[in-house]
């Protein structure tokens, strides 16, 4: 029977606290990964994943850090270090859409913080997590991006413009450290069933709505994500580097377009 199996692996999630950083977690858990779940503010939601984890068997911290702070992202690596000896995979999960606003009506400061956090945590934490992994030859970095790395998102142009930087990162890292054993690869997940928009699918309209953008219909669970993330750092993916896998339920072939244009 084939399995995803992360026996001996550590792995850092970053935003593993929140509603898809969380299911990833301990979906990574449950296939055999020690895990440090990171959080930035909520230290009761990280105790509550580890709590699971470790409750079912599994290995896992919880470790707080502003990813955007580089000092601070040192600090982060090495409490993981400290209690894994190590790091095999790292998922840049943590990201914020921002509040949404024309770019005319726009804050500067508002832009700068969403892609302080969309962007530039994720590279601070891979810059680091590359130091260790190229020196040991094998690793697996995974960013999780958005379907709007492709879609366009009025009133979100901070949010669309990360995503889609980090998807060209992802491919330029890859570029960089595939000599070296290292695998770089993205995710990026459609309307899925999380806290950060449930406004929208607890909404019989809203919900609708986003059921014509979706060809299967209907939103994801994370658990869909969580486990195409799990197979993607896993050695059944060792031939899958420098691209981006969609978990979008089909938003990405435009549905309306079944009937003609």
């Amino acid at each position: 029977m084939l399995s995803i199996d992360l026996s001996g692996k550590k792995a850092l999630v970053t935003g593993g606290s929140g509603g898809l950083g969380s299911v990833m977690s301990c979906v990574l858990a449950q296939a055999g990964a020690a895990v440090a779940v990171h959080y930035g503010k909520d230290a009761h939601a990280a105790a509550r994943v580890v709590a699971q984890i470790r409750q079912a068997g599994g290995t896992a911290i919880s470790v707080a850090a502003n990813i955007a702070d580089p000092e601070a992202v040192e600090r982060l690596f090495q409490a993981v270090d400290q209690a894994f000896g190590g790091l095999d995979i790292l998922i840049n999960n943590a990201g914020a859409d921002g509040p949404r606003a024309s770019c005319a009506d726009s804050d500067p400061a508002q832009w700068q913080a969403t892609l302080a956090i969309d962007l530039t945590g994720p590279y601070l934490c891979a810059r680091r997590a590359l130091r260790a992994m190229l020196g040991q030859g094998r690793g697996v970095i995974l960013n999780i991006t958005s379907v709007h790395e492709f879609i366009p998102w009025a009133g979100f142009s901070a949010y669309t413009s990360a995503k889609a930087g980090l998807s060209m990162f992802t491919k330029t890292l890859a570029q960089e450290a595939v000599a070296k054993g290292v695998r770089v690869v993205a995710l990026a997940p459609g309307a899925i069933k999380t806290p950060i928009n449930e406004a929208v699918w607890r909404d019989p309209r809203g919900l609708a709505d986003l059921d014509q953008k979706i060809a299967m219909g209907r939103p994801g669970d994370p658990q869909e994500v969580a486990q195409v993330a799990a197979f993607l750092v896993s050695d059944l993916a060792s031939y899958v580097t420098g691209t981006t896998v969609a978990v979008d339920g089909g938003m990405l072939i435009y549905p309306d377009f079944r009937h003609g244009g």
